[in-house]
């Protein structure tokens, strides 16, 4: 408390019961912030749930979950891309399809158009001076390089379907690849399964020692001349 305070309070300015409910606000203010911080769990990269992957840190490995499990993940690409692309191939074959059915309705119109040129060419050098004839002639004439524009753009449109096709080939081409890593990797794994195994049941070995002489930071490694203390001592009862 300052003088100017306890000036205060000896001169009866200050009212106690109001600086003790002042005094517990902020004591209890205080206390909300320490338990808030408290209640903020250390980020612990050894915990799977909170594990994430970091090209930064080299240690700890990931923890062997489905999510980082290499072979479990690779299998998931291989299977979700094959089912990925025979969605596509499926898209792009009814686009084929669509395509095709729009060259034959082409063709079909294409047909009319040029029947109608004929007839009009007829009308108009045996009725030279109906202009009605001349001006339906010059129309369907526009409309057939009109037609044979988009039987074009329809037919580029096919060969362009054609080359995604081969293109997505190499989709299974990957998957192969994929597939041998898995391979080889599944075969190291027996490998080195075989060369660690040994004849003794890891349940009837004997317990490693925790700590030894000459580890570094270890207070609590017993030295000899304890050790020697303590049989000693066993003698002498």
């Amino acid at each position: 408390m300052t003088q100017e305070e306890l000036d205060a309070l000896m001169s009866g300015d200050i009212d106690l019961d109001e600086a003790y409910e002042e005094t517990e606000l902020s004591s209890t203010d205080v206390k909300n912030e320490e338990d808030t911080v408290s209640e903020e769990e250390p980020y612990n990269e050894t915990d799977p749930e909170k594990y994430r992957v970091s090209a930064l840190h080299s240690w700890p490995p990931p923890p062997p979950t489905d999510e980082n499990k290499m072979v479990h993940q690779l299998d998931d690409v291989t299977k979700e891309s094959e089912e990925k692309a025979s969605e596509i191939f499926d898209l792009i074959e009814g686009i084929s399809n669509d395509l095709g059915k729009g060259e034959k309705q082409v063709k079909s119109v294409k047909t009319v158009i040029q029947s109608n040129i004929e007839l009009f060419e007829t009308l108009s050098v045996k009725f030279p001076h109906v202009e009605a004839f001349k001006a339906q002639l010059s129309k369907n004439q526009d409309i057939s390089l009109t037609m044979d524009e988009i039987l074009e753009m329809l037919q580029n449109g096919g060969d362009t379907i054609m080359n995604v096709m081969d293109i997505m080939q190499y989709q299974d081409i990957h998957r192969q690849k994929i597939e041998r890593v898995i391979n080889v990797m599944r075969a190291l794994s027996t490998y080195m399964n075989h060369l660690f195994s040994g004849k003794i049941d890891d349940s009837k070995r004997v317990a490693s020692a925790v700590h030894l002489p000459g580890d570094s930071g270890n207070d609590d490694v017993v030295s000899s001349d304890d050790i020697e203390a303590l049989l000693a001592s066993f003698g002498k009862k």
